[in-house]
């Protein structure tokens, strides 16, 4: 496997447009999550690790228009890379699948144990500490505001992640706890959405506004 995780790592470092947000350290702590909750939940490591290593072969921006198609995109051209190395024709149908089902853009279901793992965590990589950095990241690329200083936790207008950064926050990234398909990814999520929900709360503090109990994510 150690063989295996380098060959895989070494193809996304020669093919993935990386930024500071989608690079192989975002890789990196995807496959160690994967591990975390296979552990608990079990899954084959074989398509988890292909899956962590190559889901992000093809990155669009966040505001490519074509940006819910890159999942497909990553997946097809994941697979001469795995027959490459060795995954037989039903191991790169079910890692192929693995990446497709992986985005929110796109909207696929995950329909194996591996797809639903490497979806939580992919996801629960966008939230907690590292997902506040990312995020914040991501914003800066596009050229976005941290916030709104008029009305930074929109009491009295419409959310708009497209115009500043920390609506993102209750617009997707408080709701994707509520999204885990495993246990495991559950517990990990409730976690780092109660860090985000701190982080907020101190923000309001520094910057004089209320805290934003209204952004506190629903019961599932």
């Amino acid at each position: 496997m150690d063989a295996l995780r380098e060959a895989l790592r070494a193809t996304a470092a020669q093919e993935m447009a990386q930024d500071s947000a989608h690079d192989l350290a975002h890789l990196d702590r995807v496959w160690a999550t994967c591990q975390r909750i296979a552990a608990a939940e079990g899954g084959d490591l074989r398509t988890l690790l292909a899956g962590a290593y190559l889901h992000d072969l093809v990155n669009l921006p966040k505001d490519a228009p074509n940006r819910a198609e890159a999942s497909t995109l990553a997946a097809t051209a994941a697979a001469p890379h795995l027959q490459a190395l060795g995954y037989s024709a039903a191991e790169v149908s079910a890692v192929r699948h693995v990446i497709e089902s992986h985005s929110f853009s796109a909207g696929i279901e995950p329909e194996s144990l591996e797809a639903q793992i490497l979806r939580d965590a992919d996801r629960l990589d966008a939230i907690g500490a590292i997902g506040l950095a990312r995020c914040f990241a991501v914003s800066g690329v596009l050229g976005r505001p941290l916030y709104d200083p008029s009305d930074p936790f929109a009491r009295h207008r419409d959310l708009d992640d497209k115009a500043q950064a920390l609506d993102h926050f209750p617009l997707k990234l408080l709701r994707l706890g509520q999204g885990m398909l495993t246990r495991t990814g559950q517990q990990i999520a409730a976690e780092r959405t109660a860090l985000m929900q701190a982080f907020l709360n101190d923000l309001a503090v520094e910057i004089g506004a209320d805290a934003p109990a209204h952004w506190a994510p629903e019961e599932s």
